[in-house]
């Protein structure tokens, strides 16, 4: 069955939500989410599992940089992190039901699975938390392990591969193949790719882009935007008054 995929295009995509912490919204915040859904901005944001298998929406796999504790998210439990305060802001670690429910299908969502524990665990609390939902998603990860639980246990979902010139990444053999074939992108069977703008242009993407959509990260100036948006068909983006589009 083919997948409708006209949603991803639609307008452009808010990275972690529409977020400034000038104004006092943090990356990743209800408030940040509810900002872009006004602007009708498709939102991207990360999911994390904790140690009680809640499912929250954070970027990081430790909590010091938005927060001033240093632990890792993967060995916390919901309790002891809800009343943290996002860089000194008003704004907490929400949890994925409760995004959810707040977006309620005004907007696409671009959901990002990160992959500090072992793929299947996040992903099986993931896909048990949108069963219900009715809104438009697809789900991306960095991890080939995490997109292929996807694609064995849930074919019919959109899914997608992050993935850049991988100079700066930790990655695996399998993502660094990728760099000398497309083998892996066919044995996942991904709908898009989403690709770091500064490893654009890439002959690899561009012969990807001929049947599939490419979403390309992340756009923080006018000028990220004008050299993206030459190789991408959406692009992921923060800094929306300085973009000006």
């Amino acid at each position: 069955m083919k997948k409708d995929l006209f949603f991803l295009t639609q307008n452009l995509i808010a990275h972690r939500g529409m977020h400034d912490i000038n104004k006092g919204i943090p990356e990743n915040s209800l408030k940040a989410f509810d900002k872009a859904v006004k602007h009708n901005y498709l939102i991207e944001l990360d999911l994390h599992i904790l140690k009680d298998g809640k499912v929250v929406v954070f970027h990081d796999d430790n909590l010091f940089r938005m927060t001033g504790i240093n632990k890792n998210i993967k060995d916390c439990v919901y309790d002891e992190i809800k009343n943290l305060k996002l860089q000194n802001t008003d704004g907490s670690i929400p949890l994925f039901s409760d995004v959810i429910s707040l977006i309620n299908g005004r907007v696409p969502l671009v959901i990002e699975l990160k992959y500090d524990v072992r793929a299947g665990l996040l992903e099986k609390e993931a896909m048990n938390l949108l069963k219900d939902y009715k809104g438009a998603y697809v789900i991306k990860s960095f991890s080939p392990f995490s997109v292929f639980w996807l694609k064995r246990h849930y074919p019919n979902a959109i899914r997608g591969f992050l993935s850049s010139n991988m100079k700066y990444e930790k990655c695996c053999f399998f993502k660094k193949y990728f760099l000398r074939s497309n083998l892996l992108l066919k044995l996942l069977d991904v709908d898009f790719i989403s690709f770091a703008i500064d490893s654009l242009p890439d002959e690899k993407v561009k012969k990807f882009r001929e049947k599939h959509i490419v979403l390309g990260w992340t756009i923080r100036s006018k000028a990220d935007f004008v050299h993206a948006k030459q190789f991408c068909d959406n692009l992921i983006c923060e800094n929306f008054d300085e973009i000006q589009i």
